[in-house]
């Protein structure tokens, strides 16, 4: 068993971000092809906290050989993945000082099952969610420059979501920011002011005021219910709703939405999924990013509307970066490799 801690995981992933955002986007692909299995995720809640959660999210991915039609375990192809991620969601760590989020990653052998490596998964976590942002980012601005990036939620995740879209846009100029601590903000804007060091920034008093401000958006907050909408945003705004329940219904039904996966979206009080709720259906999603990806669908937004991607954050996502990170560690010989973690094979 291969145990990776976090400080190496860090290292490993520093300056790859475009690696990453092509592993993400391949992995949408597989996923739309039908090159995975991806049970629904499980959330663990506790009756008298409950805006505490932990979630496990088994995944397989499927490798080269799933495409040439090979066959089944270590025959199926070089680079095809199994395991699952565990993460706890605990926001009143953020008070403490302590990160709202922490996660391990297992990842199983297909030659025999047996677990093979355990890695620390937090920024493996926060950097897949963020090249899933610049991936919707990248399909639903259609080639058009963004005229800046407006941040809601001023936490790990759009960190993240910052430095990714600053190499995705390295011309971007102009940033804003809001989150309802401003203290919060603006110690997030002086501990990330090099991941966009051009850049303009400006501080908001009011969610609204933010909205307005710029054409791309990311929503990356802690909230648990819908509460705004998207009127004060400029036509065509792209908004990464990351979160995924800061959204009303009615700001959902109003725009052109983009999902990763229908059936994993819709569940669990997403915006989406009150949305569906509402209406008895899902014909307001218009694509997944996987089939936008691939070419099997377009978009053609009605001008004005608000385009909205909405990513559930697949398991298969986190597979792909893991196991990025195993190859990479066990090429440096980085880690630490416990001989006696399985049972002794029998005689």
């Amino acid at each position: 068993m291969l145990i990776i801690g976090h400080q190496t995981v860090a290292g490993l992933l520093q300056g790859r971000e475009k690696e990453v955002i092509d592993l993400v986007a391949d992995a949408y692909r597989r996923h739309d092809e039908g090159r995975t299995s991806l049970p629904h995720s499980v959330f663990l809640r506790f009756p008298d906290r409950p805006r505490d959660r932990i979630i496990g999210l088994p995944g397989y991915l499927g490798g080269s050989g799933a495409e040439r039609g090979a066959g089944t375990g270590a025959d199926a192809g070089d680079d095809g993945i199994a395991g699952m991620k565990w993460i706890a969601s605990f926001p009143g760590n953020i008070a403490d000082g302590v990160q709202r989020a922490s996660a391990a990653i297992l990842l199983n052998s297909l030659r025999n099952g047996q677990p093979e490596a355990l890695i620390e998964g937090s920024l493996i976590s926060a950097q897949r969610t963020a090249a899933s942002a610049a991936v919707g980012a990248r399909m639903l601005l259609g080639g058009r420059r963004p005229s800046g990036i407006t941040l809601i939620g001023c936490g790990v995740i759009n960190r993240e979501v910052l430095r990714f879209l600053g190499v995705e846009h390295p011309g971007l100029d102009r940033l804003t920011v809001y989150d309802t601590d401003p203290e919060r903000a603006r110690r997030f804007t002086e501990d990330n002011a090099r991941l966009l060091p051009s850049a303009a920034v400006r501080h908001c008093d009011s969610l609204d005021e933010a909205l307005a401000a710029h054409d791309l958006v990311s929503i990356a907050t802690t909230a648990a219910t819908p509460h705004t909408g998207l009127d004060a945003c400029p036509p065509g705004t792209v908004v990464l709703h990351v979160s995924l329940r800061d959204l009303t219904t009615s700001a959902v039904l109003e725009a052109h939405n983009v999902v990763d996966d229908p059936d994993h979206v819709c569940r669990e009080n997403t915006s989406v999924h009150l949305a569906e709720l509402a209406t008895g259906g899902r014909e307001f999603i218009d694509a997944s990013i996987g089939a936008l990806l691939r070419g099997t669908a377009r978009l053609n937004p009605l001008p004005g509307r608000p385009l909205v991607y909405s990513p559930f954050g697949l398991g298969v996502l986190d597979l792909a970066l893991a196991r990025f990170v195993r190859d990479r560690a066990r090429a440096g010989g980085l880690g630490t490799d416990v001989t006696d973690f399985l049972p002794a094979p029998a005689a």
